[in-house]
């Protein structure tokens, strides 16, 4: 690269971000989204603009901006977690389903109607269809709404259009690039996405743990960032490897992390990145927006942003409704998406370097998103007054008929719960364990039988064969584990006899997918004649070779994931440390809003309140062990505290209590110094008898004398003419002590 072309791509970095830091510090002074101000920031460095420079070169903003997607996914990843997936429930899911299939095809149809091209509305069904998880965030924050049942619902359908979106990517790169809609070409995309992602899940979730605890001593702040963004871009390479985009690898590496103890502090050192680059990406998006083609499409703008928000509060509604919910948690769960975000750019951009959108697309997007982003707070606040409206106007015998419905999906027979418990586990097993023995099938037959026939015509086969069998047989016993407990296998029966048949089916099935997958791996090798006769000797062998030794060893594997997997709730709960009888250790994040912040450990009495002890204290990169009753807590600190199950649950809410974020309740704490006049109402008092902690919402630090030397406050320090008081407050506050 040219010094040009460096000076070029510095200079237009410096001169965005310089325009985006002044324009989204007038937004949060205006109280209104940062990322509608990147993106009025982006249209101001345009060349649309012409009031201002605009950028050089334009693919250097793109470049950046290809970074920030990266970045900006692998933090959502972060977000994410599979482990989140799994917990959410089915009602998440169906709603998410019924919420991005509706929309899809309201987009598509809209698109038509607008005279747009076929893959014009494909992608735009595509940009509709997801909700903004950032926006959502921000303003359930500002209405003091993040508590609420229907809150949590939404965060878990959210959680699902991720995952949602992440696919839709996939399917639309398949199409954009076929320019055509086969059935199969989608199907086999689809199975090698799923493929690849519980592959890389899988090695991922086994590996990453365990790898980053045994280089736990070297992990400081520094370290863990280069570790984690050294991660994410390898990821998103090899998933350019495999075929899919950087996006997608870099949203997988950071959804593996989420469920590592890690993911916190990964956070942190992370968010600083992601910020910059996230900035860089929404301003890039800002920089598409054409005045002229608003002017010329301002119908199809109103027309799409109607359909956005009338499309969500339908979709989403008759989801919730669908799944079980009551009208009002349906009601008020549909009016909180009622807007498009950051998926929507990302597709976009997707659709752009792909060349099958039309340039007029882009602003076109991004001014029905700022349009739904203004309007959000307002429809959730309008949920209540439908809900009241709708339930006036409602006929009683549908009233009726949804409550009814409600009730009856909410209560569950204790056989029905068994029963889907046993099939869920039943289902999982055979698919994770099937996709592992597939891959080594795959890695066998196709790289390593080649190289071992050129290496050794004779023998090259039946090593193959030997090694494949070897690598797939923990699987292969595994997948042969029945995949319910038996006491729950023992209750259902006792329930009802007729689940012995079923129960049955399941076992013949897995024993006979062990034995395809054996026989499957022979047959590519040598021959369908010795598949099946080596292949069922080999099977029956292994049966019959099955011990206690082997089903532990199995056991002990799985354990291993499972508990990599969850690490980070083991961690926060404390499940996995146990010490004595139900005793264990847990660690616990504090909240800004702990009553315990600031107080001193001696004060907060948590021992005689909650029963447990605080071994520990970590505070960034240091780490107090067995802390004395004078340490005191601050926000972000990890606390590792021993107590029972029951003890820590109830200390859990408390400890992490955390409202809302910190950003604007300390943006104007400072540390000040105060030069005490003879008018001062301090002067006399003492740091005790001036209450000012209480009165000025100010700590004291200490206290320098006319000779220079400093003291630190103590209750009995009497203040004097002359005396410069260093104080943490608000300074506009400080200077009434002069």
């Amino acid at each position: 690269m040219s010094e040009i072309q460096v000076e070029n791509l510095v200079s237009d970095l410096a001169f965005i971000l310089i325009l985006g830091a002044f324009v989204t510090v007038l937004f949060k002074w205006l109280k209104q989204p940062v990322v509608l101000g990147y993106i009025v920031a982006g249209f101001l460095a345009s060349p649309h603009f012409e009031y201002l420079p605009s950028v050089t070169t334009e693919s250097n903003i793109e470049f950046w901006a290809q970074l920030g997607i990266v970045v900006l996914l692998f933090s959502l990843g972060l977000e994410f977690s599979f482990k989140k997936l799994l917990n959410v429930g089915g009602s998440a899911v169906v709603t998410a389903l019924i919420i991005v299939t509706g929309m899809m095809a309201s987009g598509f149809a809209i698109g038509h109607f607008l005279h747009f091209s076929n893959m014009n509305s494909l992608f735009l069904g595509g940009m509709l269809s997801m909700s903004s998880t950032t926006i959502i965030i921000k303003a359930f924050t500002d209405l003091g709404l993040r508590q609420k049942k229907f809150a949590s619902l939404v965060f878990a359908v959210l959680i699902v259009e991720d995952l949602f979106a992440v696919l839709m990517m996939v399917i639309l790169s398949s199409i954009a690039i076929n320019k055509s809609v086969e059935g199969s070409e989608m199907l086999f995309s689809i199975s090698k996405l799923v493929f690849f992602l519980v592959i890389w899940f899988l090695v991922g979730v086994y590996v990453l743990p365990s790898l980053l605890n045994s280089i736990r001593r070297y992990l400081n702040n520094e370290t863990l960032l280069i570790i984690s963004l050294g991660l994410c871009f390898g990821m998103a390479v090899f998933s350019v490897y495999c075929g899919f985009s950087l996006a997608l690898g870099a949203f997988v590496m950071g959804s593996i992390i989420a469920g590592i103890s890690y993911a916190e502090r990964i956070e942190d050192v992370v968010t600083p990145v992601k910020d910059l680059f996230g900035a860089v990406f929404f301003i890039s998006v800002g920089m598409m927006v054409n005045p002229g083609v608003i002017v010329e499409y301002w119908s199809p703008i109103l027309i799409l942003s109607c359909v956005v928000i009338v499309g969500m509060i339908i979709f989403g509604t008759f989801g919730m409704l669908i799944t079980g919910q009551s009208l009002r948690i349906a009601m008020e769960s549909g009016f909180s998406l009622t807007q498009i975000g950051e998926f929507a750019f990302i597709i976009a951009s997707l659709g752009m370097s792909l060349g099958v959108l039309d340039d007029n697309i882009y602003p076109i997007v991004v001014a029905v998103s700022v349009i739904t982003t203004f309007t959000t707070p307002y429809f959730i606040r309008l949920a209540d007054p439908a809900y009241n409206l709708v339930e006036r106007h409602l006929p009683a015998r549908l009233h009726f008929l949804i409550e009814r419905y409600s009730g009856q999906a909410s209560a569950e027979s204790e056989t029905r719960a068994l029963w889907l418990s046993v099939l869920k586990r039943y289902i999982w097993r055979i698919v994770l364990y099937s996709i592992v023995i597939i891959a080594v099938i795959l890695i066998c037959t196709r790289i390593l039988l080649p190289w071992l026939l050129e290496v050794s015509p004779e023998w090259g086969r039946a090593i193959c064969s030997v090694t494949a069998l070897l690598l797939m047989s923990p699987f292969l016993l595994a997948l042969a584990i029945p995949a319910s407990k038996r006491t729950e296998r023992e209750r259902l029966r006792a329930a009802n006899a007729h689940f012995d048949v079923p129960l049955i089916v399941m076992t013949i099935f897995r024993l006979l997918l062990a034995l395809g997958f054996i026989v499957y791996t022979l047959s590519v090798i040598h021959s369908m004649r010795v598949g099946w006769v080596v292949g069922f000797f080999i099977f029956v062998t292994l049966l019959g070779t099955w011990s206690g030794r082997l089903k532990k060893q199995t056991r002990m594997i799985e354990s291993r994931f499972f508990d990599n997997l969850n690490e980070r709730e083991l961690r926060r709960s404390g499940k996995n440390n146990n010490l004595v009888s139900d005793m264990h250790l847990a660690y616990i994040r504090v909240g800004y809003s702990s009553p315990f912040v600031g107080q001193k450990l001696i004060d907060s009495d948590v021992r005689r309140r909650y029963g447990v002890n605080v071994a520990s204290i970590q505070r960034g990169g240091e780490i107090i062990a067995v802390p004395n009753g004078n340490e005191r807590l601050f926000p972000g600190d990890v606390i590792g505290v021993i107590g029972t199950d029951e003890q820590i649950e109830q200390l859990l809410p408390v400890v992490e209590k955390e409202d809302e974020a910190p950003e604007n309740q300390v943006a104007d704490m400072k540390l000040t110094s105060i030069h005490l006049s003879e008018t001062s109402p301090l002067i006399g008092k003492t740091s005790a008898t001036s209450q000012i902690r209480d009165k000025y919402k100010a700590l004291l630090v200490a206290i320098q004398h006319t000779d220079g030397t400093y003291d630190h406050p103590t209750g009995s320090t009497v203040f004097n003419v002359d005396d410069v008081l260093w104080m943490v407050g608000d300074p506009k506050i400080l200077r009434t002590l002069k």
